[in-house]
């Protein structure tokens, strides 16, 4: 069987979704937007307020923010992308869902993320402890305008 990627990315203003759009076109593989059930306005984004639903969200360890349409085929990739903005210095707690939400046995897991401000720092090996089994995790990278020799370049390092 060949290897197969899905590319599943959380894109709050768009950018992250087009960086992985760019991704699974240079590597081939599938595009899954992951997406909240209950979408997230403006002023849920609003970092500066700590009422926003995004503060709240990062603010509660537990808190998973559900998604609205699964990937129906997870079983078929043997190597996922996962893409998210960088929040409060980590992943936003969505991709915690959908971390928790599937069996990552004998996957790669390549996670990439977009930032503003900061760069990957700790949000990769964070996510690990949401994963269990057997999974191999390439190092994680932030990518905000995506080069194609950049990002064949993390590909291939990454498998």
């Amino acid at each position: 069987m060949a290897n197969k990627t899905l590319v599943a990315v959380f894109s709050a203003s768009g950018v992250t979704k087009r960086v992985g759009k760019k991704i699974a076109e240079i590597c081939g593989g599938d595009f899954f937007e992951i997406v909240p059930k209950e979408k997230y306005s403006i002023s849920d984004l609003n970092w500066m307020s700590k009422k926003s639903r995004s503060s709240v969200e990062m603010n509660d360890p537990s808190a998973r923010p559900e998604i609205a349409v699964e990937v129906p085929n997870m079983d078929d990739y043997d190597t996922v992308i996962i893409g998210f903005p960088i929040w409060w210095g980590v992943a936003p707690r969505i991709i915690e869902t959908f971390l928790e939400s599937y069996d990552f046995s004998g996957k790669t897991i390549l996670p990439f993320c977009t930032s503003g401000g900061s760069g990957v720092g700790r949000s990769d090996t964070e996510l690990h402890k949401n994963v269990s089994g057997n999974v191999k995790w390439g190092k994680g990278v932030q990518i905000n305008r995506p080069s194609e020799a950049a990002i064949r370049s993390w590909l291939e390092s990454g498998k």
